[in-house]
């Protein structure tokens, strides 16, 4: 899992309980550990001119994260605002506007027709102070929020304890690299992320990540140079996962690597084989 080189670790923490992690801003985690959740869901209490807003409530069936949540939102709350659609960040929103009559605001092309959000967000927008960023990649559906003193919350688009899959239909790798190369030219200086603990030097972090991803790239590229291939063949390969859980997620990393590949003209598609133009 992990690379402890490049990612960061931090204590389990105490459940159902607010910390400070910025100027104006606590989290709670969530009671979700996991292979692809680390410690949990980062919720966030965000303090704004507005009122305080809620950024990724949870999941729906953590309780305890509910109530902390209600506990700690005081008299003046504005908001929830969901970075994307994925049950872990978004599962509580409804569940939280139904208590405290608190509106919900996700991205335009939130991909769930069967909810009615509040307010629908679009790249370049600001609300309750706060900047949204379309950053699809990870989820068609996803946003970053950007503070203007440098804060970014970063969701699951740039997490510090490992990289993010990225699965298509819903997943896209070519829009995850270019989302990435845009946080790069950015002057964000401490990154708040959907799980895991903050990330107080960004730019370089970005800059391994997507370093990282060019590199699974290239080895994919000289893999099929050598064969073409099915996508488990090519992820056992080069990833070289024991853990069935994560060989199935770095399955779905290899497949978006190589839908980018075949946009770009440089792989083709046989059935299931895949091989290099």
């Amino acid at each position: 899992m992990p690379n402890t080189s490049m990612f960061f670790s931090e204590p389990e923490p105490v459940r159902a309980q607010c910390a400070p992690v910025a100027a104006g801003v606590r989290r709670i985690v969530a009671n979700n550990p996991g292979k692809m959740t680390y410690h949990g869901t980062n919720s966030y209490l965000v303090e704004t001119a507005d009122g305080v807003v809620v950024i990724d409530p949870g999941p729906v069936e953590d309780r305890a994260q509910f109530e902390a949540i209600l506990g700690n939102l005081g008299s003046r709350a504005a908001g929830i605002l969901v970075t994307h659609h994925h049950s872990d960040h978004f599962g509580m929103a409804p569940a939280l506007r139904e208590r405290t009559g608190l509106p919900i605001h996700v991205s335009s092309v939130f991909p769930d027709d069967a909810f009615e959000p509040d307010g629908v967000l679009e790249d370049g927008q600001v609300i309750f102070g706060l900047t949204v960023l379309h950053t699809p990649g990870h989820a068609c559906d996803h946003l970053c929020f950007a503070r203007p003193d440098g804060v970014l919350f970063s969701g699951d688009h740039v997490m510090s304890w490992n990289s993010s899959i990225v699965s298509p239909p819903d997943g896209n790798m070519h829009d995850y690299c270019t989302q990435l190369s845009r946080l790069i030219d950015r002057a964000d200086r401490v990154y708040l992320p959907g799980h895991g603990p903050a990330i107080t030097d960004p730019r370089p972090y970005v800059e391994r990540l997507l370093a990282n991803r060019m590199r699974r790239e290239a080895e994919i590229l000289a893999h099929l140079t050598n064969t073409a291939d099915s996508i488990p063949q090519i992820a056992a390969s080069v990833y070289r996962k024991t853990d069935p859980h994560i060989a199935k997620a770095a399955e779905r990393n290899v497949a978006a690597h190589l839908e980018k590949l075949l946009s770009e003209g440089r792989v083709a598609r046989d059935g299931e084989t895949w091989r290099i133009l």
